[in-house]
């Protein structure tokens, strides 16, 4: 996903895998994250994940005022692309944040999935940036 992404391989850390089985074995053992994958004929095609979003803040709103669910991890095979299967993987992962009680999801869209996330109402934010270092 990162390298369709423009990242350079050279710019993912050695010890990926591990990191990602830690992230997820702690994200399972809260039961706040979840992980979605489409088939075809016995292979993985599409994934996505959706998890509550821990926050970048305290959390001082009660849980029926704000509770963020974070969607990432979209991902469908290039041959597998245009069918549909980013938007079921993206409604599952909604349907799942839905029943966490979450009343808001949150994602950072690549350029590729923009429409598809627009198409199931997804709107952009306020969220601003500013590049510090660029590699």
């Amino acid at each position: 996903m990162w390298l369709d992404n423009g990242v350079a391989e050279t710019g993912i850390e050695p010890d990926y895998r591990e990191r990602v089985e830690e992230f997820v074995r702690a994200g399972i053992a809260r039961d706040s994250l979840q992980f979605f994958l489409a088939e075809h004929e016995g292979a993985v095609v599409g994934t996505a994940a959706c998890q509550l979003f821990a926050g970048l803040y305290p959390a001082i709103l009660i849980p029926e005022v704000r509770r963020y669910g974070y969607l990432w991890g979209v991902y469908v095979a290039p041959a597998q692309r245009r069918h549909g299967l980013g938007r079921l993987l993206t409604e599952r992962c909604i349907e799942a944040l839905d029943a966490l009680g979450c009343t808001h999801v949150l994602l950072h869209a690549a350029t590729p999935g923009r429409s598809v996330y627009e198409r199931l109402g997804f709107q952009s934010t306020n969220e601003m940036r500013l590049t510090l270092r660029s590699v």
